[in-house]
């Protein structure tokens, strides 16, 4: 995978204090006169012989070393860019210091057979799978350093499976996906973080995944995109989740974004967003202008009796399960309601629940 710089800024270590490159270099200096040593040179120095070596030092060469290694760290203090984080968060913040890595589509018939699966676990997600399909070959024949999904509005009636979709595009290119309901979140804190100064404040859910994955591209699934409430601080400022949302969208200003909570720049230029809607209807402009909605309809039964055979195979329920389940989503009786995928899900992990439960005597 590519690696990439995640960061905006130049980060230091706050555990390397002076007191410890003084003791870095000075063991560096007495591994070098030990490879000068006819005794000792290319041996492996055992950490004993190494501290006897270093104490062999005269005093002004440790006193020398030892004024080098403050300079370099007053010089560091001095041209330093996170001079406003706590230790604790330069310790968090660490790991991204030398980059993340960013997922790529290997080859066009690799994005062929991506597109293909997805198509044949959820054929009426039509429309979208055509889309991606489209950007992952684009991306391979267009040499890009890795997947970058454009925002996705996938906009259809309840039940249908948009959000599990998303998670299987995730799986299938073994990307991170972190899915929130934005009617449940409190606006746009829970994906964006906050300042310090409000109640609660801490990183964002986009950061956190960020920084557990260590990966640039996930995907991010923000369902019922329409039901985003609107934060209001203690004066009286409204923060609403789409706003939050457009700068992340936009690759120039995503490049930079600055988090709210360590108010450092990171480049999410590459993550994928994935939005779900009942009603597109409802969304501001400004969001619809930068996600176009995908319209997809309803799935049939027949469509929906044949995803709960494919995925009641890969769970390896008995047959006998498998076609109960099916012909009771293809009953006669319910020619008047609405299938779900949701419903499905439900009966596939009830089924399965029932098939692995210990046997009580």
């Amino acid at each position: 995978m590519t690696r990439i710089p995640m960061l905006g800024v130049r980060l230091f270590d706050p555990d390397q204090t002076a007191d410890v490159l003084r003791q870095r270099f000075l063991t560096h200096l007495a591994t070098l006169r030990a490879a000068k040593d006819p005794e000792l040179a290319g041996k492996p120095l055992h950490p004993v012989i190494l501290k006897s070596l270093v104490g062999d030092l005269t005093f002004d060469e440790t006193e020398k070393v030892g004024r080098r290694a403050l300079r370099l760290v007053n010089a560091r203090n001095q041209s330093r860019e996170d001079g406003h984080l706590k230790n604790d968060d330069r310790r968090a913040l660490l790991p991204l210091a030398e980059g993340v890595n960013l997922i790529s589509i290997p080859s066009e018939h690799r994005a062929d057979e991506i597109a293909s699966e997805l198509h044949t676990d959820m054929p009426w997600m039509g429309p979208a799978n055509e889309r991606v399909w489209r950007v992952m070959r684009s991306s391979v024949r267009e040499g890009w350093m890795g997947f970058r999904l454009p925002p996705m509005l996938l906009d259809g009636p309840p039940g249908i499976g948009k959000s599990h979709w998303a998670r299987k595009l995730g799986e299938l290119i073994a990307a991170p996906v972190m899915v929130m309901d934005a009617g449940n979140e409190n606006a746009s804190f829970g994906l964006v973080g906050s300042q310090r100064g409000w109640g609660g404040a801490e990183p964002g859910r986009l950061v956190r995944c960020v920084m557990r994955a260590r990966i640039a591209n996930p995907i991010v699934v923000v369902d019922e995109i329409e039901k985003a409430g609107t934060a209001t601080s203690t004066r009286g400022q409204a923060y609403g989740l789409p706003e939050a949302m457009l700068p992340l969208m936009e690759p120039l200003t995503a490049r930079r974004w600055i988090c709210p909570y360590y108010q450092v720049p990171f480049d999410m230029s590459w993550v994928g967003w994935i939005l779900t809607s009942n009603t597109a209807a409802l969304l501001p402009e400004p969001l619809l202008s930068r996600c176009p909605p995908v319209h997809l309809r309803h799935l049939s039964a027949h469509e929906l009796a044949a995803f709960v055979r494919r995925d009641g195979g890969r769970r390896d329920l008995s047959e006998t399960a498998i076609e109960a389940m099916a012909e009771v989503l293809t009953h006669p009786s319910l020619r008047d309601h609405r299938p779900s995928l949701r419903i499905a899900a439900r009966m596939l992990q009830r089924a399965a629940d029932l098939e692995n439960a210990p046997l009580l005597h």
